[in-house]
């Protein structure tokens, strides 16, 4: 197998050949199709998450087959197309696990930060952490589904039911919560990055009824507010934006320094929370849901050698919705929406 490492976080992924691993009791070895580019791994790489597991292959968002199976796996067959999110494996004896809440387990591993990930041509999971994904659709639009898109709904049903949300920083998560919003009769606004006018006219494609940049005050008093860029001064920028009773929505795994604000914009009954990591019911409901409704994602491809390049440019914005890595690149259909990329 090949895959691409990081040996030292802040340091470039380094393309390395690797011995075959086999499959454990309970694991399920995938041959990777295509690993979505999360701004998870940036943290990770960039070495903002406390204690990677180094060295580490990063990558949460993978599709792949299944081509080898380790004893006591049940329900999962050779050849089947599965996606492998952020959360690998849970211990299922903290308090955490025994209430039904285990993606704040005490002692969880953690798909490319923890144990190995998909910027690979064939990794490891736990099989009772893995999606079947059946045949419909193509691998790499299916990808960013498995983080952003999960993140992105779990965040969404800690919003709660208000009808008025509010998306600050469009990116890979957003594109797909804005059409399972619209498609739930949500009206979105999207916030981006001041003067970006081409992030705005693609959110407006994706079901946003108003575009603009953060730092304007919303055009109507919203309901909800979910935060997706790691920037910490959106959150007052948010809290003022909501209206008495409104929740703010921290979606992403890390966010830079929240500055002091007034107590005002709290006031009200305002609430301010974060979302942290995933469960596996919420990867059921919402891969049937985006199934259901016909969520089309943004794609760019990169080749798994070019995952540096990936990663910098996610970094500047430099691409609409989600990069995806292949192990080679693939011709774009044209109904795919997906960007070819040589």
């Amino acid at each position: 197998m090949h895959a691409m490492v990081l040996n030292k976080t802040g340091s470039p992924l380094q393309w390395t050949e690797l011995p075959d691993r086999h499959p454990g009791p309970g694991e399920v070895r995938v041959r990777v199709t295509a690993c979505g580019v999360c701004r998870t791994d940036l943290h990770v790489v960039d070495g903002e998450l406390a204690h990677p597991q180094v060295p580490i292959i990063p990558g949460h968002e993978v599709v792949g087959r299944i081509d080898a199976l380790g004893t006591g796996v049940l329900g999962l067959a050779l050849g089947e197309r599965v996606g492998i999110p952020w959360l690998g494996h849970t211990c299922g004896v903290c308090r955490y696990c025994r209430q039904h809440q285990e993606n704040l387990c005490d002692h969880p591993l953690f798909t490319g930060y923890t144990r190995d990930g998909g910027f690979a041509t064939a990794l490891i999971a736990d099989a009772a952490y893995v999606f079947a994904l059946g045949e419909e659709g193509s691998d790499a639009s299916l990808a960013p589904l498995l983080c952003a898109g999960l993140i992105g709904w779990r965040a969404l049903l800690i919003g709660g039911e208000g009808k008025k949300l509010g998306l600050y920083g469009f990116g890979a998560a957003a594109h797909i919560v804005a059409q399972v919003a619209a498609w739930q009769g949500k009206s979105v606004f999207a916030f981006t990055r001041p003067t970006d006018i081409a992030t705005q006219a693609f959110a407006r494609q994706m079901g946003a009824i108003w575009a603009g940049d953060s730092d304007q005050p919303a055009p109507e008093s919203l309901d909800v507010a979910i935060i997706f860029a790691p920037d910490g001064a959106l959150v007052p920028t948010a809290l003022r934006a909501v209206r008495k009773g409104g929740r703010v929505v921290c979606a992403g795994i890390h966010m830079s320094e929240i500055p002091a604000f007034a107590y005002d914009l709290l006031w009200g009954e305002r609430s301010l929370v974060s979302v942290a990591n995933l469960t596996r019911q919420d990867g059921v409901d919402f891969l049937r849901l985006a199934a259901q409704i016909g969520v089309v994602t943004r794609t760019t491809l990169y080749p798994l050698t070019q995952a540096n390049q990936a990663l910098e440019d996610l970094r500047k914005g430099a691409f609409e919705g989600a990069a995806v890595l292949v192990p080679e690149v693939i011709q774009a259909t044209p109904d795919t929406g997906i960007e070819h990329v040589h």
